[in-house]
Parts: structure tokens; sequence; C-alpha cells
């Protein structure tokens, strides 16, 4: 395993801009070493950054991100945090199950919106624009 990664390496393994990793830093998520300007970081910041990201793409925002990581160094420690993960997944899944019944609402509008300008198109003699 190496020691460190650079900030290059981690954007080409990540698939990430350098400004998404400073951003973390700003945010206080991720904390490499620093020699003079260049940000060294270690295997558990790559892992950090790793958790970072899925995160991210399970929703959350980075209040929460950062709250889920302070649960894992702090009482009530793992238990806890994943505690809290799977209760903050449900609620994403319920609002993405919402998302989705008003996507489909919204489809069944607009078929029918088509349907009825189709209809109103063939009493006046109109052929559909292709």
């Amino acid at each position: 395993m190496r020691e460190y990664y650079t900030i290059t390496e981690l954007t080409r393994e990540f698939d990430i801009s350098t400004r998404t990793i400073r951003f973390y830093e700003d945010e206080g998520l991720i904390a490499p070493i620093r020699r003079g300007r260049t940000r060294l970081f270690r295997h558990s910041d790559r892992h950090l950054l790793k958790m970072i990201l899925r995160g991210k793409r399970l929703g959350f925002s980075i209040s929460e991100i950062r709250e889920i990581m302070q649960m894992y160094k702090t009482p009530p420690g793992e238990a806890g945090q994943l505690r809290t993960i799977i209760s903050r997944v449900t609620q994403k899944r319920r609002e993405l199950e919402q998302k989705r019944r008003d996507i489909d609402d919204l489809l069944a509008e607009l078929d029918n919106a088509e349907e009825a300008c189709l209809t109103r198109m063939a009493e006046l003699g109109v052929a559909k624009a292709s």
C-alpha cells in the first residue's frame, strides 16, 4: 500500500476535479498533509474521499456527510453511524419514490395532452407534423 497520493492521482482515480477535492478540504472533510504548496493525501484521506463521493452519489448533503463522519470518531461510534445511514437511506428512498410517482403522473398528463391534440387535429383534418 502506498504512503501518499497526489491530488492529480486522486482526481484521475475518482474522475473528479482538483476543485472538488479542494472544496472537501475547505469543508474540513479531508485534511491532507502539506509540503509547501503540495498536498499529500494519506491512505485514510483517500478512503474518506471515497466515502464522501459515495455519500454524494446517494444524495447526501455536505452537512449530512460531515455529521455521519463525525459519528465515526465520537460516540455513538460506528453503530450510531450505521443507524443514521440506514435512516437517511430510507428517507432518500422515500423522496426518490415520490419523485418517481410525480414523474409518472407528469408523463401521463403529457400523454393525455398529446392525445387530445392529435384527436382535435384529426377532427380538423390536419396532418400530424413530422
